[in-house]
C-alpha cells in the first residue's frame, strides 16, 4: 500500500468495499457494546431511584425505602402489574401499583398510590411518549393542584372517566385519548388491588377503547383543532383526540 512517502489509493472494487463496510460495522458494534456496558448500571440506578421517589410521593410517606416494601407481580389481561405494599412500623400504610398502557403513544407508565379504603393518594407518570403541549400534561393535569384533580377520588365511588363519557374528570385539552388511557390505567390498578370491575360493570370505558375512532364526529370535532395545535404533529394528535 505504501509507495515512497505517499499512501497508495485503495482500489475501488466490490471486495474492498465489502471489507471496509465490514470493518466499520465491527468497530461501530464494538463501540456500542462498550457504551451499553458502561451506561447499563448507572441507568438502572437512576430508574430505581426514580421509582423509589415516585413510591414515596404517591403514598405520601418520605420514610419509605425498598426495605419497607413487599413487591408482587401480577399479569392480567396481558398487562403486567407491579404491586408495592408499604409498611411502616409493622403497619400497612397503602399500596402503589405500576402498569404500562397504550396512550396516544405506546408505554404510558403510571404509578398510583391507594390507601386501605381505595382512595387515590397520588400518582406519578414514570414514562410517556405523548405530544409536548398536549398529552404530555398528563403528569400534572390530574394532580391535586392540576386542572382536574383525581386525588382523593375512589374508583368504586367516583366515575373515573372523562366528562365526555359521562364521568367526573375533565380531559386534558385536545388529548382525550391520553386522558382516557390514563384514567383507564388507574381503574385497572384499583381493580387489581381491590378485586372490583371498574372497567366493566360500572360502564367505564376500557383502556383498549381509548384508541377507537368515531368517524362520524370527525368533521365537527376537528373544527376545534386550530385553537390548540401549535405545529403539524399537534394538529394530527388534536384531530384524533377530539374525535374521541
Amino acid at each position: 500500500i505504501w509507495g515512497g512517502d505517499k499512501m497508495k489509493k485503495l482500489e475501488s472494487t466490490l471486495v474492498n468495499m465489502v471489507l471496509v463496510l465490514t470493518l466499520v460495522s465491527a468497530v461501530a458494534a464494538a463501540l456500542l457494546g462498550t457504551m451499553y456496558e458502561v451506561t447499563k448500571e448507572p441507568i438502572a440506578a437512576i430508574e430505581k431511584q426514580t421509582l423509589a421517589d415516585g413510591i414515596k410521593k404517591v403514598l405520601l410517606e418520605e420514610r419509605l425505602t425498598f426495605d419497607n416494601l413487599k413487591i408482587d407481580t401480577l399479569v392480567k389481561n396481558e398487562k403486567e402489574f407491579i404491586i408495592y405494599t408499604a409498611n411502616i412500623d409493622g403497619k400497612e400504610i397503602g399500596k402503589a401499583v405500576k402498569v404500562a398502557v397504550q396512550g396516544f403513544s405506546p408505554d404510558l407508565t403510571v404509578l398510583t398510590g391507594f390507601n386501605a379504603q381505595g382512595d387515590i393518594l397520588g400518582y406519578e407518570v414514570l414514562k410517556h411518549g405523548e405530544t409536548p403541549g398536549l398529552g404530555a400534561y398528563v403528569g400534572t393535569w390530574f394532580q391535586k393542584d392540576g386542572k382536574s384533580s383525581i386525588i382523593g377520588m375512589n374508583p368504586s365511588k367516583n366515575k373515573l372517566t372523562v366528562s365526555k363519557d359521562g364521568g367526573e374528570v375533565d380531559a386534558i385539552t385536545a388529548s382525550t385519548i391520553t386522558s382516557r388511557a390514563f384514567l383507564g390505567a388507574i381503574r385497572l390498578e384499583y381493580d387489581v388491588i381491590f378485586g372490583n370491575d371498574t372497567n366493566g360493570s360500572t360502564g367505564a370505558t376500557s383502556v383498549q377503547s381509548a384508541v377507537s375512532t368515531d368517524s362520524a364526529s370527525v368533521v365537527t370535532d376537528s373544527l376545534a383543532v386550530d385553537s390548540v395545535a401549535t405545529d403539524s404533529s399537534a394538529v394530527v394528535e388534536s384531530v384524533q383526540e377530539e374525535v374521541k
